[in-house]
């Protein structure tokens, strides 16, 4: 069964080098699963800066951004795998969903993550998933803004009551707290 770590923060709050720096201290492979896609071009040279401080003889990496299940089945048992990030994840699922006129809110992620986490726990070593605490700002202005938040945050949690592990990073200082 795998180790499951969830590391979450505010944006540029340094959790996606923490939680690189944790899975490069393990056992390999390494894989890591990207969902952001390059959408314009600022978002290419924010990916590019990404990659390129994955060192490419130790990181594997797949760009998925919506069917991470599916993905991780692909992998090599035994793997270490980081996730980068669960926020995009659930931002890409939301607008596929929308584009396509199905009802998927808080309360619909359940039949998505059960499988998911099943996945991870029996091909993995360690997965370490990174997320943003969407839970501290201001409430959202308009409903769509306020139904991702939702979406987000209700994903965090489910993750985070099954997690082994879960860190939360602070101008680049990672708290453990589970």
């Amino acid at each position: 069964m795998a180790k499951i770590i969830l590391v979450t923060g505010g944006a540029r709050s340094g959790k996606s080098d923490f939680a690189q720096e944790y899975a490069e201290k393990l056992n390999g492979p390494h894989f890591f699963i990207a969902t952001c896609q390059p959408l314009d071009h600022e978002m290419e040279l924010r990916i590019n800066v990404h990659r390129s401080t994955r060192s490419s003889s130790i990181w594997k990496t797949i760009e998925e951004p919506i069917k991470l299940e599916e993905s991780i089945t692909k992998i090599e048992k035994c793997s270490t795998i980081l996730i980068d990030c669960l926020t995009l994840w659930i931002s890409n699922l939301f607008f596929t969903n929308l584009q396509e006129d199905f009802s998927l809110g808080p309360k619909t992620l359940d039949p998505i993550l059960e499988p998911l986490m099943k996945t991870m726990r029996l091909r993995a070593h360690t997965v370490i998933m990174v997320t943003n605490e969407v839970g501290l700002g201001i409430v959202p202005e308009n409903p769509l803004a306020r139904k991702y938040r939702d979406m987000v945050g209700t994903c965090n949690r489910y993750i985070a009551k099954q997690a082994d592990e879960v860190y939360l990073v602070t101008c680049g200082i990672p708290t453990k707290i589970k």
